[in-house]
């Protein structure tokens, strides 16, 4: 049909019309497919389609084979979809009348249900009702279930066509009827039927029909109709959003419990018998129960949105929670897939369920792990900034557990054999340095990266562990531990041993030079990389190769003209000392490539404009980065400066508080002593004055060094309110024992120390009165020989 349509129609499509009556099944669905594909292709007009094809594929609609009959319809129910109006009427819808009626066989009835499902679309609303409402209502009513349930699930289809006034007259009471069946595959179909079309019923219809036949359903769904079980569960979140404006608090709060019961069915069992017919039921309720949890799972968030964001905690969370705990795999892999859509919903109020999230990612399952990473970075976004409402306060208690939970993740994931789970996971791993700190990606993460690449056997998890290194890289924030990075590629990767290891050094160059600007990769990687010309692995010099057309894209003119001298020497190297013919080649077709090259300047030129303009964005915001670390170190030292000096002023008022306690009991021991050695007032002036002065004479030469040390570690007010006693009894005191003490410890060295000094200046005392004693004698001694002479 393709190279020659007329002779094809001419002589061979007789023949296949001819050999389809006998043709084996293998045949006719491969005809059926290529009618279709005729179709789908244009081959030939619809005009010669409709006159050459229609009558075989009609023919062999009604085939005893029913993977035969259905191939052959879904071709025609194609092909309906573009031929003309009068066609489809006197070719497919006048033949349907006879084809419908009960004389007919069944396979016939259930074709003439579907092709009429079709047709709806088709007509104008006046043919629909003359034409193909009759048909309708009879196959609806038609003796064989299997006729009934089809031509209800097309009734949706039907309504569509014929607007919203015909739909309530005419297919809404055959949905109630049809409700009511017998047969329990016809009230299932009533029933989604039912939910499809709540949008065309109006408040009344929902409220006085089609609530009632809801009520209906899910109270029979326990104990009587278990097989609509399945499907109700499947359609509650679609169901209670549909009919939400009509319901009453009691209503509304009836449907979220009958929720919640499906949530956790099936996960208390009773106990029973241990026949094998029993435990053949329970298996096949088992999958039933794992079913209509997986739905529950699956209208999570349509349930978030019936019972408001707001009220999840109060309403939700626990049903949350079993279902993220839930023991059947398939069910926390559809809460981990919505995940996503329940933290959109939540908000603000996001942090609620980071435990969960935490607990998907380190579920037992990788399967779970890898629905869940599908949308990670967009889940940790709005973890970390859920909304003005959620307090910086929660956003930090998400941190330390979920860190361990990415690295366990992670963990998990390269131990496996599913690589795909673990690039994948890697790749979304780039989004870290929007989530949290850079020194926690550096310490954590970062060079379990680099690790990855070096050791991993898979190219793609190399290659996606490559790029995400290189991200860490592009936001770290400490040059010191971007120079560690950048001398670990080169030394480990670029210098390795493994000529595997210099190949991912190329792809991590690359992925430098995508996300890092110009000047960047220049500065640091430029020559490393053209000293892979000279590796003695053909394959290595063979990418190198391939790749410097983008290093020489790197360099601006004037300021990189050195390098691209290098580059030049290194070309012409490899053009005069290349033996491996392939490489060979391949560095000639560079050459070429690189000639026609031109290269950018400094200056912005018209058709690197956007280029240079992305480049200029790259250099500010790497130039930004090292202001904010400069702007860090200078914040850090200030606050460290004004932390020492408020140490300082907080332990000086302290010891000013505690030397006046200790002044006050020191002087009261002073005057104590001093008033046993003497009785008289003008005796215990004289001693105070004396003991003053000698202590002042005695003490200060020998204590010169500590005045000056006492001025920075001690308060000035502490020797001046003790006189006698001196600058050295300071020395006891230190500022740890001052720290390290309790209050009442501290209380106690107090007491003893001033005991201790009170004792010292009990000793000092009495030798200023022994003096003073020595001192009368002596005078009194005088006093009688002056005496004597002059009596003499």
């Amino acid at each position: 049909m393709q190279q020659n349509p007329a002779e094809t129609l001419r002589r061979v499509l007789p023949k296949i019309r001819e050999v389809l009556h006998v043709a084996g099944v293998e045949m006719q669905l491969t005809a059926a497919v290529a009618f279709l594909t005729i179709q789908q292709e244009e081959s030939v007009s619809i005009h010669t389609y409709s006159h050459s094809f229609l009558h075989i594929i009609l023919q062999n609609l009604e085939h005893r084979d029913a993977g035969v009959s259905n191939a052959w319809l879904e071709t025609l129910l194609a092909v309906i979809e573009v031929l003309p109006k009068e066609t489809i009427r006197h070719e497919i819808l006048n033949p349907l009348v006879s084809k419908a009626q009960l004389s007919q066989t069944l396979q016939s009835r259930l074709v003439s249900c579907k092709i009429l499902g079709k047709l709806a679309n088709k007509f104008e609303t006046h043919i629909i009702k003359r034409e193909i409402l009759p048909l309708v209502k009879s196959l609806c009513q038609d003796v064989e279930y299997e006729v009934r349930s089809c031509m209800c699930r097309q009734l949706e289809h039907i309504a569509q066509g014929i607007g919203t006034e015909l739909t309530k007259n005419v297919v809404l009471p055959e949905l109630v009827e049809l409700a009511r069946d017998e047969g329990s595959s016809v009230r299932l179909a009533a029933f989604e039927t039912l939910v499809n079309l709540l949008e065309m019923f109006d408040a009344d219809d929902r409220s006085q029909t089609v609530l009632p036949l809801v009520k209906s359903f899910c109270e029979k769904s326990f104990k009587v109709d278990e097989s609509i079980l399945v499907s109700l569960s499947f359609h509650l979140g679609k169901l209670c959003n549909g009919l939400y404006g009509i319901f009453t608090p009691e209503q509304h709060l009836r449907f979220l419990e009958f929720y919640k019961k499906l949530c956790t069915l099936g996960l208390q069992q009773e106990n029973g018998h241990n026949d094998n017919q029993i435990q053949l039921q329970t298996l096949e309720q088992e999958k039933k129960y794992i079913s209509v949890r997986k739905n529950c799972a699956y209208n999570f968030p349509a349930m978030i949105v019936f019972v408001d964001p707001k009220n999840f905690h109060l309403e939700l969370y626990s049903t949350f929670f079993c279902l993220c705990h839930d023991p059947e795999v398939p069910v926390r892999y559809t809460m981990a897939i919505g995940l996503y859509e329940v933290a959109k919903l939540l908000d603000s109020g996001v942090y609620v369920i980071h435990k969960e999230l935490v607990t998907l990612l380190q579920d037992d399952s990788l399967e779970v792990l890898d629905a869940l990473i599908s949308h990670l970075p967009e889940i940790l976004e709005l973890m970390t900034t859920g909304g003005e409402n959620s307090g910086s306060e929660s956003k930090l208690l998400t941190v330390p557990d979920l860190i361990p939970a990415l690295t366990t993740a992670e963990q998990r994931a390269a131990t496996s054999l599913k690589w795909r789970t673990h690039e994948k996971l890697l790749q979304k791993y780039a989004c870290l340095p929007h989530i949290i700190s850079s020194d926690q990606i550096y310490y954590r993460f970062l060079h379990r990266m680099l690790t990855i690449i070096m050791t991993n056997n898979v190219l793609p998890v190399q290659k996606a562990a490559a790029r995400t290194l290189c991200v860490y890289l592009r936001y770290n924030r400490k040059q010191e531990q971007r120079h560690e990075v950048i001398q670990k590629l080169i030394e480990q990767l670029g210098q390795g041993k493994s000529y595997w290891n210099r190949l991912r050094f190329l792809d991590t160059c690359e992925f430098i030079m995508e996300l890092f600007s110009k000047s960047f990769f220049c500065k640091y990687f430029f020559l490393p990389v053209l000293e892979l010309t000279h590796d003695p692995v053909a394959n290595v010099r063979m990418k190198l190769c391939y790749l410097l057309p983008k290093v020489k894209s790197t360099l601006k003119v004037p300021t990189d003209k050195h390098l691209l001298q290098q580059l030049e020497l290194c070309i012409r190297k490899l053009l005069c000392q290349e033996k491996d013919k392939d490489v060979l080649t391949i560095v000639k077709r560079t050459v070429l490539e690189l000639d026609r090259m031109e290269i950018s300047m400094d200056a912005f030129q018209k058709r690197f404009y956007e280029n240079d303009l992305l480049d200029q964005e790259k250099e500010r915001e790497e130039q930004l980065l090292l202001e904010m670390e400069q702007l860090e170190k200078e914040k850090q030292q200030n606050e460290g400066r004004s932390t020492s000096i408020s140490d300082k002023i907080f332990e000086k008022k302290r010891r000013d508080s505690k030397t006046s306690t200790l002044s006050k009991s020191i002087s009261l021991s002073v005057s104590g002593s001093s008033s046993s050695a003497s009785t008289s007032k003008e005796g215990k002036k004289s001693k105070l004055v004396r003991s003053h002065s000698f202590s002042t004479q005695a003490l200060h030469p020998k204590y010169g060094n500590i005045d000056k040390c006492s001025n920075k570690s001690s308060a000035t007010g502490y020797t001046s309110s003790i006189p006698g006693v001196g600058k050295g009894s300071m020395l006891p005191f230190s500022d740890d024992s001052f720290r390290t003490r309790s209050t009442n410890i501290s209380g106690n060295a107090v007491f003893s120390s001033t005991a201790s000094v009170a004792t010292s200046s009990r000793n000092t005392a009495n030798s200023v009165d022994q003096k003073n004693n020595g001192t009368k004698e002596s005078h009194s001694r005088k006093m009688s020989l002056k005496n004597r002479k002059s009596n003499s």
